[in-house]
């Protein structure tokens, strides 16, 4: 059977449907699915994702058929619409767009009214009585054509536009008539030639094969590949090409009805609050691009409703109807032609995480949707938007303007002008706010790059708004009071104040004020729909979700934020203290076991108060306390004037210190004389370390609270390391509740994190109450990559497709995540109620959750700010892989 390339949609029938987005694109499949459930759609056709992957595949040439299919979709959009394309009397005339099967907004190419030349132009005229507009349309299409076709700078185009409105002595475009626009077609041909070497295209197939190409080529333009990059999106899925009959929202009024013309963009709900009101903006005689653009500032929907009451109400009947059969929240684009609606499209809408919750619960209010669909709904990574600072509704800052508050959150950042300057000074380790006139698809990098964004043009709608909505970045849009000056790097606000480059702005995205300044910043905390979310989560869920924490703060902040335990408290970054470090150093530099002892027990009772802090706020629940891991040339001075002021604190000679500590350091610290290593050779560190635990834990339980310490043993490679130490902690640790005369309820077990404790884990496992694997170096390991110098060539990595994401943000689950696999196995083999978990900075990560889940960890442990996101994770790896 001869493959389907090309799926036919409009009038009563398409061929495509909503579930068929992998082969149709999500814009394809829900443009089938509009006409399926008989909302008005121009009628058009999808050229399939697979042969744009065959367009690469095969030197960028189309596959046998295609063309013959085309021409049979054409004459079904002409049967349908009434109109031939190419006709000079009734011309059909197209929109090509792009549809990958997850929505890109701006990111690859479009070029709107293809069919028009110089004899299908007369039946524009004729059919819309309106030569001004037919002229307007024309040149519209050679820009974009020549622009994206062919290449020809967009800005040469409007340079011609500039010189003719100077000419005239107008400002606007609007301001053009009929010959204006005429002379601009001339010449913009005339352009087109020079640059291209090739008179501007009259024949529509060879438009429309121009076109679709172009499309397929967007693929892999450079923006497109960024925001690919930034939202791991796999460079192999190819988009779709939707080819679509042309309505105009800039045909003016019916010359007999009167009625009018515009175009929109809407969501079924707030996309940046969720409240279940309709939402969006449109503007009168316009086309889509200039809603989206900011280059017009568009009227709120509700005006539409005023304006155009029919319409609005037909627009709010297919809101309804739309978002019950999808169940989900839409964004759609609509034009009105003379009176006419038509929807263009409509897709999940993006929303900020809140907007997102709010939706996910409400929608569960309302009957749409269960509890278990609820929590898919909202995406774990996006959580991060509502777990960080808002600003505090006391401060005090100058309020400088207000403008549309276009993706909520709080934004403190230097100012600067382009997204290039924004990545550089990022890479330096400024915080910045992006400020733009307005942004466009080529800033993503910078704006990915910013903590805000604020822009003096455009809508909530706008580019701007959408690409910080979906990434969670405060935005204020469309602060017409200030004016930029590029040239200057300056922004002047209404009052007269200047802000330069490098200058501290605030911008508040919920409100859309900009303050001068730094202002106060609050706490988030887990209220309202956010904690409704979080508990069905915890109702579903059966991983654990414990939290890496190292002070009583962090702890504490963990708890409130759901955790259900430490997984990972390091001890060597108690030792950097400034009121123990010189302590730790006299330890380190003992020239016998008598003078290490004495620093010892001078940290004991430093030790016992860290670990009472941490006891008390995780009261009930269980503790895991890794002991002394870092090589112990870390905690040493560095600097010439450290060592002799060490030197001298010691009452040591310099030199003799210098070879002392030059004598610890080693060639590859990080495979060196670290972890179970130094509790072999240097007993007595752990010995301190194990008896200020268990001092700790059992003057609390006299003190009559619960408390369940833990004691891990990293670095363990060989059974016979964890066999001793275990064997010198356990020793330690009955000592002490002896003593203190309590029960006490303890474990005593091992990070996994040497590939070779992964192969002989059951072995390890006659020892251990526990394994936690510490990802972080088993990956490190794993692969042979150092985590310090990995940044020297992961990028090139990455860019070329060796990796598809960095290891150490997420799993490997192809190599290290076997290697997890087979130590759970073979621990839980050898002890069947072994408890499992993972305290690497993956225990944080939504896919790595997923996999960790599927693998029967009992649970991961990661940074406090991260726990409600693993806990949503762990609900949807439930929902999706149920155990």
């Amino acid at each position: 059977m001869t493959q389907k390339h090309v799926y036919f949609f409009g009038g009563k029938q398409a061929e495509g449907k909503a579930d068929m987005r992998n082969l149709l694109g999500g814009k394809g499949a829900n443009l089938a699915e509009m006409v399926n459930i008989g909302i008005p759609v121009p009628a058009g056709f999808t050229i399939t994702t697979e042969v744009c992957i065959g367009f690469y595949e095969n030197d960028q040439q189309w596959p046998a058929g295609l063309e013959d299919e085309i021409k049979q979709a054409i004459a079904k959009v002409e049967s349908v619409m009434g109109a031939k394309f190419g006709d000079p009397k009734n011309p059909l005339l197209f929109a090509v767009r792009s549809g990958a099967r997850v929505s890109m907004p701006g990111m690859m190419d479009t070029v709107l009214n293809l069919g028009l030349n110089d004899t299908t132009i007369n039946g524009l005229i004729e059919g819309s009585g309106d030569e001004r507009f037919a002229y307007d349309s024309y040149r519209r299409f050679i820009q974009m054509y020549g622009d994206v076709v062919m290449g020809v700078e967009h800005d040469l185009y409007e340079a011609i536009i500039d010189e003719k409105k100077k000419a005239k002595g107008v400002d606007l475009d609007t301001e053009l008539d009929a010959e204006d626009w005429k002379d601009v077609v001339v010449k913009f041909k005339a352009l087109y030639k020079e640059k291209t070497g090739q008179d501007f295209p009259e024949d529509p197939f060879e438009q429309l094969r121009g076109a679709i190409n172009a499309v397929f080529e967007s693929w892999y333009n450079p923006r497109a590949i960024r925001y690919r990059e930034l939202n791991d999106i796999p460079h192999n899925w190819g988009t779709a090409v939707n080819v679509q009959t042309m309505v105009f929202g800039n045909m003016g009024n019916h010359p007999t009805t009167g009625k009018g013309s515009g175009t929109g963009v809407a969501f079924t709900r707030d996309p940046a609050t969720g409240e279940n009101v309709f939402y969006g903006e449109y503007l009168m005689n316009a086309q889509g691009e200039d809603v989206v653009a900011g280059i017009r500032t568009p009227l709120p929907i509700a005006t539409l409703q005023e304006e155009m009451p029919e319409i609005y109400g037909q627009l709010d009947g297919i809101r309804h109807k739309l978002e019950d059969h999808y169940r989900e929240m839409q964004d759609v684009e609509f034009t009105i032609q003379r009176g006419k609606l038509y929807m263009l499209q409509t897709r999940s809408g993006k929303r900020t995480a809140g907007a997102a919750v709010r939706i996910a619960v409400e929608m569960v209010e309302e009957g749409l949707i269960d509890k278990e669909t609820a929590i898919t709904r909202v995406d774990p990574a996006q959580l991060d938007q509502l777990l960080h600072p808002t600003i505090d509704p006391d401060a005090t800052a100058k309020v400088l303007g207000k403008g549309l508050p276009a993706s909520p959150g709080a934004a403190v950042g230097r100012i600067v002008y382009s997204a290039k300057d924004a990545e550089e000074w990022r890479d330096r380790g400024e915080h910045v706010l992006l400020v733009r006139t307005e942004t466009s698809p080529d800033d993503i990098g910078g704006m990915d790059a910013a903590q805000g964004i604020l822009t003096t043009r455009g809508g909530m709608t706008s580019h701007a708004a959408v690409v910080a909505r979906g990434t969670g970045t405060p935005c204020v849009a469309g602060l017409e009071s200030a004016q930029i000056r590029y040239q200057d790097k300056t922004i002047t606000f209404a009052d007269g104040t200047v802000a330069k480059e490098g200058d501290w702005l605030t911008l508040n995205g919920t409100t859309g004020e900009v303050l001068l300044g730094k202002a106060e910043l609050i706490e988030p905390e887990l209220t309202g729909d956010f904690a409704v979310i979080e508990e069905w989560a915890d109702s579903i869920r059966t991983l654990q979700i414990r939290t890496n924490a190292d002070t009583p703060h962090d702890a504490e902040v963990a708890r409130n934020f759901g955790a259900e335990g430490i997984g990972l408290c390091r001890t060597e970054h108690m030792f950097f203290a400034a009121d123990r470090i010189g302590v730790v150093q006299q330890m380190i530099l003992a020239d016998d076991i008598e003078t290490r002892k004495k620093a010892l027990a001078k940290l004991l009772p430093m030790q016992k108060g860290d670990f009472i802090g941490i006891f008390k706020a995780m009261q009930g629940l269980p503790v895991t306390i890794r002991l002394l891991d870092p090589p112990l040339h870390e905690f040493l001075p560095h600097t010439e004037k450290d060592i002799e002021a060490l030197a001298k604190a010691m009452g040591l000679d310099t030199e003799a210190l210098k070879e002392k500590a030059d004598s610890l350091r080693e060639m590859n610290p990080m495979l060196g004389h670290r972890g179970c290593r130094l509790g072999i050779t240097y007993p007595e560190i752990y010995d301190m370390q194990v008896q200020a635990i268990f001092e700790a834990a059992c003057e609390l339980v006299k003190d009559g609270l619960k408390v369940i310490p833990e004691v891990m043993i990293p670095l363990v490679g060989t059974v016979k390391e964890l066999e001793i130490l275990r064997e010198n902690a356990v020793k330690v640790a009955e000592g002490v509740i002896k003593k203190a005369g309590v029960e006490l309820e303890y474990h005593v077990g091992t990070m996994i994190e040497i590939p070779r404790a992964c192969l002989l884990a059951d072995q390890i496992a006659e020892h251990a109450d526990f394994f936690s694997f510490g990802t972080n170096d088993l990956t490190q390991m794993g692969f042979g990559y150092s985590r310090d110098d990995a940044g020297k060539f992961l990028p090139v990595y990455l860019d070329q497709g060796v990796l598809e994401k960095d290891p150490f943000q997420t799993l490997d689950q192809e190599g290290v995540g076997q290697l997890v696999e087979i130590g759970a196995k073979k621990g839980r083999s050898a002890k069947t109620k072994l408890g499992l978990g993972v305290c690497g900075e993956h225990g944080g990560d939504p896919a790595s959750v997923i996999f960790f889940h599927k693998a029967g960890l009992d649970y991961v442990s990661c940074s406090p700010y991260r726990v409600p996101i693993a806990r949503l994770a762990a609900a949807q790896a439930q929902v999706k892989f149920p155990r």
